[in-house]
């Protein structure tokens, strides 16, 4: 389907004049000088706070379910959580090391840290003015009340302290700090009490109280009652109160004799990025197992506080974590941010997106037969997109390759697999059944480590061939085959994808995954395993892309093609979707497609280096983000090609980590009715988005993209809902652009 294209804004910028050319290292290219002026790059942390705004913004768009509102602030709060134990430990890192390092925008690691705190505030005194001033205010007019513990009737109140003293008081455990006691663990991202007591002789003492999350952290008051609401349905009235708070308002049980003088909460964020020393480990399995160990002691890189806490305790708190004022951040309101996800996931329909089943093709239909599936397959190249496709026929694959007396291997790669995960319960079932079965489980995946693990360790006992990844590399690819006799030939089997093995991402992220059985794929693809689980000097590949081996200097030759394109009047275009783009020399050289004239369309969920729209440089550049519902998280990279399109998908962002840390694949789309479907449909609908779309500024800020008057509002992600598609059989046909 065509879609007319919005006008690009241009705003004009002018870089630096010097033209002396330079080589970059990792590229035989030679660029102008005037591309490494830092004014052309934003830099890559605060282009991802960048991105926190704009989940901001979905909780404070009314045209959202007010239970997702919420959803999206707890988002916020679990993301700025990750920024602060991954990015601010790694900056503090850097600084304490001495490092001087720069990143393209030339912003050291002080005026990081610097920059990023001012945004951080600003951001939560955004977040917090929502809670309070929209969203709690708008909870109550739908029949649920929050309440403070000093606002509960005394019905409430009994019933709040019978509570307490039979499920909370048994699980506390108040830890005092003195001479003979040191001053507790805190563990990371835990809420804890600070509380300051006076004993008989008027002396006061620091006790600390960590808020069980084993327990529910709402305690519903009340005895539902039906009523009518405002919109003319039957809802409950619900009133809560907070653990914090009911555990606050009840501290004298857990000092008797003592008075209580004050108390106030703090919020604790560590360090969590595990430096994992593969060169010494003798078991990188152990070796990861310690590095979760070492996780929960990692430096103090952000403590919250309200803006009520007293200076005497919050004194106690910084000598003791051994932080500094800046680490400190004060909030009006409840600490946690993520806490809110307790709200969003109340038993309120009404109040949340109407749910989506995801469509399950035909061919995967439960009645299909084993040897119909894999013929099927044969036919032609099937495609799924997620979560508007199932994730269920992955499952039903592997199910099917585990029963089938004629498969004689499977092999996967597992990043973030999950628990409870049908996909390793599949290829346990196959080795059951006497199929071969080899697993990469990345074990640094980071914060599924835990996970991995027992997976890991689930499959070895049942006599998987298990690999925990490469020396130096974090294996990313989404990568299954399955080998099958069929006759006097061997045939390959081939699930290439662009996002994780796990059914509940699945739900939540659009993915594209793509069934083949091509010859010349499977053997790449049987390449890779052997690169994966042995060792193998391969570098050529016949239709793969695959990093840190050709995927880096095969992009750039494309990317360069079609600027010879452009040049001989064939209208260039690249069209790159992903969820960030970093690497400096692809930048360069999309700034150079853009001066020769190639149109770059450039769909970026998160962090974006890139300064789209500067005269001279990318005037043919256009950075939209995409912010909704379901979190984007599919990578496709197409190239014109003189009309011969081209189209790449898979797991790799344009990072110098995807790019050269990280083994990752790109796969080639061949069919030309799935080129159609990706190049006609998903990416022209999401870049004519005027609902959730955001357009990149030149200054690294963000604008919403709103129809033109009298056009109909375009939701890219609703269309699709609303529509059965990315399924071979339901592609429908298009006409070329």
């Amino acid at each position: 389907m065509s879609n007319p294209r919005r006008p690009r804004t241009r705003i004009k910028h002018r870089a630096k004049a010097n033209i002396a050319d330079i080589s970059s290292a990792s590229n035989p290219a030679v660029f102008p000088a005037e591309l490494d002026d830092p004014s052309l790059y934003v830099n890559r942390e605060l282009s991802l706070l960048a991105f926190q705004r704009r989940v901001l913004e979905e909780a404070q768009d009314e045209s959202n379910p007010l239970l997702e509102r919420f959803k999206f602030l707890s988002i916020l709060g679990s993301n700025l959580d990750e920024f602060f134990m991954v990015r601010v430990a790694g900056l503090k890192r850097q600084v304490e090391s001495g490092v001087t390092n720069l990143e393209p925008d030339q912003m050291s690691p002080v005026h990081q840290l610097e920059a990023i705190r001012t945004e951080v505030m600003n951001l939560l005194v955004r977040a917090h003015s929502c809670l309070q001033q929209q969203l709690m205010p708008a909870l109550v007019n739908e029949g649920i009340r929050i309440l403070d513990y000093s606002e509960l009737n005394p019905q409430q109140k009994s019933r709040a302290q019978d509570y307490f003293q039979h499920t909370v008081f048994p699980v506390l455990t108040p830890l005092a700090f003195d001479i003979g006691r040191p001053f507790p663990h805190i563990s990371n991202l835990s809420l804890n009490l600070a509380v300051l007591i006076r004993d008989e002789a008027g002396n006061e003492r620091f006790a600390r109280i960590k808020v069980p999350d084993t327990l529910p952290q709402l305690i519903a008051l009340d005895r539902t009652t039906q009523s009518l609401s405002r919109k003319a349905h039957i809802t409950k009235q619900q009133s809560f109160v907070m653990l914090e708070d009911l555990i606050s308002a009840n501290l004298e049980s857990l000092f008797p004799g003592m008075q209580v003088v004050d108390v106030h909460p703090f919020h604790v964020t560590r360090n969590a990025e595990m430096a994992i020393q593969e060169l010494e480990a003798a078991d990188l399995l152990e070796t990861t197992e310690e590095g979760l160990r070492q996780r929960k002691f990692g430096d103090v890189v952000r403590l919250k506080v309200n803006y009520r806490m007293p200076v005497s305790i919050l004194n106690i708190l910084k000598s003791n974590l051994e932080i500094e004022a800046d680490d400190v951040y004060h909030v009006q309101g409840k600490l946690g941010l993520s806490r809110l996800r307790h709200i969003a996931q109340l038993d309120r329909p009404d109040l949340k997106n109407q749910p989506y089943v995801p469509v399950v093709p035909e061919v995967f239909h439960p009645e299909t037969k084993d040897e119909d599936l894999f013929a099927s397959i044969r036919q032609r190249d099937i495609m799924l997109h997620h979560p508007y496709d199932s994730f269920q026929p992955i499952i039903d694959f592997l199910r099917a390759a585990a029963r089938d007396p004629n498969v004689l291997a499977i092999k996967m790669t597992l990043y973030r697999v999950g628990r409870n995960s049908p996909v390793v319960e599949a290829l346990l079932d196959a080795m059951a059944n006497d199929k071969q079965v080899a697993v990469l489980v990345e074990l640094k995946a980071r914060f599924d480590e835990e996970s991995n693990i027992e997976w890991a360790r689930a499959l070895e006992s049942e006599g998987v061939h298990v690999v925990y990844g490469l020396l130096g590399l974090k294996v990313h690819s989404k990568v299954a085959l399955v080998v099958r006799r069929e006759g006097d030939t061997i045939k390959r089997y081939v699930h290439l994808g662009t996002g994780n093995y796990n059914p509940l991402t699945a739900h939540m992220y659009t993915d594209l995954g793509l069934f083949t059985c091509d010859d010349e794929i499977g053997a790449d693809v049987s390449d890779l395993f052997n690169y994966l689980t042995g060792y193998s000097a391969k570098t050529d590949y016949h239709k793969l892309l695959v990093a840190p081996i050709n995927l880096r200097d095969k992009i750039q030759s494309l990317i360069r093609r079609e600027i010879e394109h452009q040049k001989r009047g064939e209208r260039g275009h690249l069209i790159f979707k992903m969820n960030a783009l970093v690497d400096q020399s692809m930048i360069k050289l999309l700034y150079e497609a853009s001066r020769a004239g190639v149109k770059v369309d450039l769909l970026i969920r998160g962090i974006c280096c890139l300064r789209p729209g500067i005269q001279g440089v990318s005037d043919n550049i256009r950075v939209v983000s995409l912010v909704g519902r379901f979190l984007e998280h599919s990578r496709i990279f197409y190239f014109r090609n003189g009309g011969e399109e081209e189209i790449f998908m898979g797991s790799a962002d344009l990072m110098p980590r995807n790019l050269n840390r990280r083994v990752e694949v790109l796969y080639p789309v061949e069919d030309p009715r799935l080129i159609r479907w990706l190049h006609d449909d998903l990416l022209q609908y999401q870049l004519a988005d005027t609902v959730k779309a955001r357009l990149m500024q030149p200054d690294g800020s963000y604008i919403r993209v709103s129809p033109k008057p009298g056009e109909k509002p375009l939701n890219a992600q609703a269309e699709f809902m609303g529509r059965r598609i990315a399924q071979t059989d339901s592609v429908p046909e298009q006409s070329d652009q």
